[in-house]
């Protein structure tokens, strides 16, 4: 009889698992990086590789990371919500990655570049240290450097409004920050 016992227990305790398993939502996962200071870099602008950006460049402002590529369809998507979010004053700076520099600059060119500025990202090595697992990925920095949201998938009005409207409307408090609406 016993026998039986252990392997029917184990048999539930998984089934256990699995069932509370199945409630969780999995785009709900909370980034690693999320409430932590930007990870330090330096990288080549696309536009001029003699002029490099990175972490202290993004302090002090409340700003959009946007990780891209020109090979990415959705990216392609996304863009042009990107132009209305820079166009409120927001901004918005680009990790282009595992790229051609060539390619990203005729893309921005071409569809219009939303980004104060945008790294270049050759080899992909910043974008592993940011916990980019493809793109687009958005990031929201806060006035001290800290990550306060990243958001895997196109950034959409619905997104915006949701997830990073009322994070930049407390994080700006009485300071003056962009204008986030999109009239």
């Amino acid at each position: 009889m016993w026998r039986y016992f252990v392997p029917v227990a184990v048999l539930a305790v998984l089934a256990a698992f699995f069932y509370g398993g199945l409630g969780l939502n999995p785009s709900k996962v909370t980034p690693p990086l999320v409430g932590k200071p930007v990870p330090e870099f330096s990288s080549p602008t696309v536009r001029d590789a003699a002029v490099n950006i990175g972490s202290a460049d993004l302090k002090g402002q409340v700003a959009l990371v946007n990780a891209w590529g020109t090979w990415c369809v959705e990216c392609r998507h996304e863009h042009a919500f990107l132009l209305e979010v820079a166009r409120t004053g927001v901004p918005i700076y680009g990790l282009n990655f595992n790229d051609d520099r060539a390619k990203a600059v005729a893309w921005l060119d071409e569809l219009g570049d939303p980004y104060v500025t945008s790294a270049f990202d050759a080899e992909g090595r910043v974008a592993i240290d940011w916990g980019v697992y493809g793109a687009p990925e958005t990031f929201l920095i806060g006035r001290d450097g800290t990550i306060l949201h990243k958001h895997i998938s196109p950034l959409t009005p619905a997104v915006w409004r949701h997830d990073f409207t009322p994070l930049i409307q407390r994080e700006c408090g009485t300071v003056p920050c962009p204008r986030i609406d999109r009239e």
